[in-house]
């Protein structure tokens, strides 16, 4: 089985267990976190088996980490059901703040008012790194012009204001064809979108609102494989899932072009579009053990995980804090 059947994403196999919720909002059919796994439904079952639900929503970008970990935990626990939410990194944390849900996948930190929204429900939390990742721009497979994009163009083309007057990629730059431009990417709960607009337009959330939004990342796939002029941004993991259907386009922040890659953004060269990606599990959820157990393997296999579902990896000292991170939230 290769790492691309073996790692779950939106469009995942019915036939595993671990139920996914779906894609771009989707709405869980399943009770609220912790209601419904009590202890005495979560309790160890014959053979060193336990049951129970685990909930999981948020970011697009970390979804299918999370999936392949409750993939590959699945065969440990199979009674326990793990269920993936993709409604964008802000809509996680909505449901996360009103205790619906026991982790939120985050692919950007959270941001002060959803500190204070978590505060208000008394809803206590870490704040666990799980993973790099290099948010790659993409464009169709007929564009021979754009190699290399500067970050400066990226911005001549997202920025506000440009709405209505940067429509074509000879405006981007005169040595490019007068082909219509048409923008796909994140919708605004995305956490995607927030890391985009800070570090292109220096703003966070600060945007043209004339491109075609998506909490679904197959959706800007299939918007940029659509249209020769097309432009969109995601994480590298959705690009690597379709490298045959588009191109992605290096980055020059100053010092020359760099491509998106797992090497680039380890070390460094990939700027300013490497970042972090995150877990936010609730303390009170951990303390139910089907929830332990859950984060227990993901932590302990995250370089497993990770590299099979080709995300970037932690490094050694990333990894140590991880553990160590863990270790705090338990004792909490």
């Amino acid at each position: 089985m290769t790492s691309g059947q073996r790692r779950l994403s939106a469009a995942a196999t019915a036939a595993i267990v671990v139920a996914l919720s779906a894609a771009c909002g989707g709405t869980n059919t399943t009770p609220p976190a912790g209601e419904g796994t009590a202890s005495a439904n979560a309790s160890q079952a014959a053979g060193g088996e336990l049951s129970g639900q685990v909930k999981a929503d948020g970011s697009s970008t970390v979804a299918p980490l999370t999936s392949a970990a409750a993939e590959f935990f699945a065969e440990e626990q199979p009674k326990i059901n793990v269920t993936v939410g993709t409604s964008g990194t802000g809509g996680g944390f909505e449901k996360f703040c009103n205790g619906e849900t026991d982790i939120s996948n985050g692919s950007r930190p959270i941001k002060d008012e959803e500190k204070a929204a978590c505060d208000a429900k008394g809803v206590k939390y870490a704040e666990l790194t799980v993973a790099t990742d290099a948010l790659t721009v993409v464009v169709n497979k007929e564009n021979t012009w754009a190699s290399c994009l500067t970050t400066d163009q990226l911005k001549k083309m997202w920025e506000p204001g440009a709405e209505g007057k940067i429509t074509s990629w000879k405006q981007v730059d005169a040595k490019f064809p007068d082909e219509p431009l048409k923008l796909f990417g994140p919708g605004t709960d995305s956490g995607t979108f927030d890391y985009f607009t800070d570090e292109i337009n220096g703003e966070e959330g600060a945007s043209r609102k004339d491109y075609s939004p998506s909490e679904d990342d197959n959706i800007i796939v299939q918007g940029v494989t659509g249209t020769k002029g097309g432009l969109g941004y995601f994480g590298f993991t959705y690009f690597e899932e379709n490298a045959d259907k588009l191109k992605a386009v290096e980055i020059d922040s100053g010092n020359g072009c760099v491509a998106p890659s797992s090497e680039n953004a380890q070390n460094g060269t990939y700027t300013p579009l490497a970042r972090p990606l995150f877990l936010y599990p609730s303390v009170e959820s951990a303390k139910r053990p089907e929830v332990a157990a859950f984060l227990d393997f993901y932590v302990a296999n995250i370089a497993k995980i990770a590299t099979d579902a080709k995300y970037i990896p932690l490094n050694s000292e990333q990894e140590a804090k991880l553990k160590s991170d863990l270790d705090t939230l338990k004792q909490g």
